[in-house]
This record gives C-alpha cells, structure tokens and sequence, in this order.
C-alpha cells in the first residue's frame, strides 16, 4: 500500500506569500509620505488613508468648533483631534497624521504628531 505523502509545507509558503503581499500593500499606506497643501486640497484622492507630513498656518471657526491648517492660497485641510492642534493656533506648523477624503465630509487628517515651525522655514 502506498501512503500519501502530504506538502503542508508548500501549502504554508503560499500563505505566507499571500499574507506577505497583503502587508505590503497594506504597507504602502503606511508609508510616511510628504504632500504639499495645494496637492491635498486638488487631489486628496489619491492620498485618502495615507500618512501624509504637510504644513500650514492653523486656524479655526466656533460654531462649529474645528480647526484646519491652510496655506496662502487658502488650500485647507481640517485637524483631528482638535484638542491637539488647538495650542498651536495661527502658528505655522508641519504635522503627521493618516489623511481621509470624502465628499460628505472633507478633507481630514488625525494628528500623530505636530511641530511648530520657526520663522523662515
């Protein structure tokens, strides 16, 4: 009688090269990425659930109360959490944050982190 050798090893290599390919997609968004304000505002798209690095001057509005970081031109993209962005206001600053778009609710990017920039940066 013959007995059938099994290949759990060769089905493993293919789950691990699916599991593989599927981080490094997920990767990709993960990857820190510098975009300009303009950029965001005319094509936020493309970078919606990337990790963006941006700059601009934070502003805000009371009612109701947000808070956004534009440039000269008035490309604007709304902070999250406000209570992070908001000691920092009409400051110029580079933040790092995940970007999200949608046509119901804007432009958006939750803060991982934010620095003040200094005059002629």
């Amino acid at each position: 009688m013959h007995s059938v050798r099994r290949r759990p090893f060769a089905w493993s290599r293919w789950g691990l090269a699916a599991a593989s390919l599927a981080l490094a997609a997920c990767g990709d968004n993960d990857r820190l990425v510098e975009v300009p304000l303009p950029v965001l505002a005319t094509n936020p798209e493309a970078h919606d659930g990337r990790r963006v690095v941006t700059e601009g001057v934070v502003r805000h509005f009371e009612d109701p109360l947000h808070y956004w970081i534009e440039d000269e031109d008035l490309h604007r993209v709304e902070i999250f959490p406000h209570e992070e962005i908001a000691p920092h206001l009409g400051e110029a600053v580079r933040v790092e944050g995940r970007f999200r778009f949608s046509t119901s609710e804007g432009r958006r990017l939750t803060l991982e982190s934010v620095e003040p920039l200094v005059s002629g940066e």
